[in-house]
């Protein structure tokens, strides 16, 4: 069973730094990780995409956080990290981080995690 676990959310002051993890996993089966992408949503909002990493690697984030927020993989690991800096207030949420995963037992199905709470206290 695929299964994606985040970590690394909590407090953090205006101006401050936090880094997201979403490290994917399949019960020692192999699988094939495509497109990734982390997500959030705020308190009374719809959730709404904050950047992308393609199966090639390459990455790309939303106006709104571009220039603070940055994604990066470590293959190694099945690995997706966001590194979120200069947060502030409006950048609290939810964090979900989705990846489209190939199983042989499943094919190609997108899988979300459990999401990470991220605080900005204003």
């Amino acid at each position: 069973q695929v299964q994606l676990a985040e970590s690394g959310g909590g407090l953090a002051q205006s101006g401050t730094s936090l880094t997201l993890s979403c490290e994917a996993s399949a019960s020692g089966r192999w699988f094939v990780i495509n497109d990734r992408a982390w997500y959030r949503q705020a308190p009374g909002k719809e959730r709404e995409l904050v950047g992308t990493v393609s199966k090639g690697g390459a990455t790309n984030v939303v106006d709104s956080v571009k220039g603070r927020f940055n994604l990066s993989t470590a293959d190694s690991k099945n690995a997706m990290y966001l590194q979120m800096n200069s947060l502030k207030p409006e950048d609290t949420a939810v964090y979900y981080c989705k990846a489209n995963i190939w199983t042989m037992s499943q094919g190609s199905v997108d899988y979300w995690g459990q999401g990470t709470q991220v605080t900005v206290p204003s």
